[in-house]
């Protein structure tokens, strides 16, 4: 096992860790011909770095998180932003599923280890994309029960006092060191994994294991792959 001890839980990132989050493939959906082409990518990655701005005050819901953001994007790019945008691109999130190989992994992990989710995703939406998974998990703890989203602290704090666990008993899986891996460095997680999705830049300095195929995961914990 590459761990120094046996870890009581296995928390795990959801939404671009877990499962394929293709809200920028909705987005070009609901808004069409009012996002020229020429402006899509730097559109796109503009209203990531907008949503993420949303998640940085007090609490709202994630519905207002995907519109304000969405919002403020089209504003910056000068484009028409219509009544009923944010909430057309929020009501597709549920049908999002997990990346391959990761309904494999997770089952066999949860042979050994109690899986948990920490996830920006709402109580409404929550549900649907865990059953997506189809994977069992002994915990889900949202951003609206924690009232806080990653990568605020508070989040990292919660869900070491939802399960009566210190940083060292738990090992964090994530894809995202701007959401994730950072805050839980800072929190004193010492146990982390980096699953390198390829949508941010690796951050060795944090001291991840970095995997790039989810089949490799058990194997960190000394379990064969899937």
């Amino acid at each position: 096992m590459e761990f120094a001890s046996k870890p009581k839980f296995v928390t795990f990132d959801m939404n671009g860790t877990l499962i394929r989050f293709r809200i920028n493939d909705v987005i070009r959906q609901v808004l069409g011909d009012r996002l020229p082409a020429e402006l899509a990518d730097e559109f796109l990655r503009t209203g990531n770095e907008f949503r993420y701005d949303e998640t940085l005050g007090d609490w709202k819901p994630f519905h207002q998180i995907v519109a304000n953001s969405l919002e403020r994007t089209m504003r910056h790019f000068g484009l028409e932003y219509r009544a009923g945008d944010g909430e057309a691109v929020y009501e597709q999130i549920p049908t999002f599923g997990p990346y391959p190989g990761v309904t494999e992994a997770l089952r066999r992990l949860a042979e050994e280890y109690p899986l948990v989710i920490v996830t920006n995703t709402d109580d409404a939406h929550a549900p649907s994309l865990v059953e997506n998974l189809q994977a069992p998990f002994e915990v889900v703890i949202t951003a609206e029960q924690m009232r806080a989203y990653k990568p605020r602290l508070h989040a990292f704090q919660y869900t070491l006092d939802k399960l009566g666990a210190t940083p060292d008993e738990i090992v964090w899986v994530s894809a995202s060191p701007k959401y994730d891996l950072r805050s839980a460095t800072v929190m004193g997680f010492e146990n982390k994994v980096y699953m390198d999705r390829g949508f941010e830049p690796d951050h060795p300095w944090l001291g991840c294991k970095r995997i790039t195929d989810i089949a490799d995961l058990p194997v960190l914990f000394g379990l064969p792959r899937p």
